[in-house]
């Protein structure tokens, strides 16, 4: 398919911390996805802002039951993938590791820095081996929309920054998030990878708001990160939020455009494994992630 007519575009929206519904959803319902790679994180709610069709589905679960180590991105990913969801963004609560990003703040970020251990990073294994380019991870597109969305919203909104993504789930040690920061890193989570890494491989366009709920415990005001006070910011921001998302979601364009970062075309010259030499049972879970090249 040219790029010309990519097809219909459809908006997707994980809610992180404090975010677990998503207000004003019009002819809502709540679906469950089943996909080859295990159950997603709770039901996704389908429905429409204007004429955009929308998912939503909360990251922790509703009620938060799984901790960022323990949330099956790959079945999240795969269950957006399958109900055509082409622009993905993530709504994610975050520190900041910079002075001039203050609690409050939404910080639409364009690169990440992982440093997580312990998850499944990739729909490819053994079977079918691909590498994606991940050296632009934000749709500049949707993100410009987003921006435009909080600009018009009154809301002020970061445009740009690096998002380190660690393992938790503790918080950093004073010693690293002051390493964090001499890297110069702007705000710090533990949840946008490998999220961000998986929306690649299945060629769904990517962007962040990250809301910054505290100063890590670099800050000499703030030596330190608790629950209470991260949600407490979280809940404040979750009107905002909805708003923004309402916004870029009555703007959106009804066919899907062709993302600059190249994520609708992240597959093409990707895959390694010759053809002859794909495992079928390998393919046959990557049936929605593959989706525009196929499994031949």
């Amino acid at each position: 398919m040219a790029d010309a007519d990519l097809g219909p575009a459809m908006l997707g929206v994980i809610g992180g911390s404090g975010v677990y519904t998503l207000p004003g959803l019009e002819e809502a319902r709540q679906v469950r996805v089943e996909t080859p790679w295990g159950e997603p994180s709770d039901e996704i709610t389908l429905g429409r802002i204007g004429a955009t069709r929308l998912a939503f589905l909360p990251r922790h679960g509703r009620g938060h039951v799984f901790s960022p180590s323990d949330i099956n991105y790959r079945a999240n990913i795969d269950a957006m993938k399958r109900l055509g969801v082409t622009d993905l963004v993530s709504i994610s609560a975050c520190g900041s590791l910079r002075e001039a990003l203050p609690p409050g703040r939404f910080v639409l970020v364009d690169q990440f820095v992982d440093r997580t251990v312990r998850r499944e990073s990739s729909f490819f294994s053994r079977g079918c081996v691909a590498h994606v380019s991940m050296a632009h991870p934000v749709g500049p597109a949707l993100r410009a929309r987003i921006a435009r969305a909080a600009a018009d919203e009154g809301i002020e909104a970061t445009l740009g920054g690096t998002y380190i993504c660690i393992e938790g789930p503790q918080f950093s040690s004073f010693a690293e998030s002051k390493t964090w920061r001499h890297h110069g890193y702007d705000v710090i989570g533990m949840t946008n990878m490998p999220e961000a890494k998986l929306a690649r491989e299945a060629e769904i366009t990517y962007a962040t708001i990250a809301m910054v709920t505290d100063y890590d415990c670099w800050h000499p005001d703030h030596d330190a990160v608790d629950v209470a006070s991260v949600i407490k910011v979280a809940r404040a921001n979750a009107a905002n939020v909805a708003r923004v998302v309402a916004r870029l979601a009555r703007d959106f364009p009804a066919r899907r455009e062709p993302c600059p970062a190249g994520s609708h075309r992240a597959l093409d010259g990707a895959i390694m494994t010759a053809p002859a030499q794909r495992d079928p049972a390998v393919l046959a879970r990557l049936d929605a992630v593959l989706g525009r090249v196929g499994t031949a």
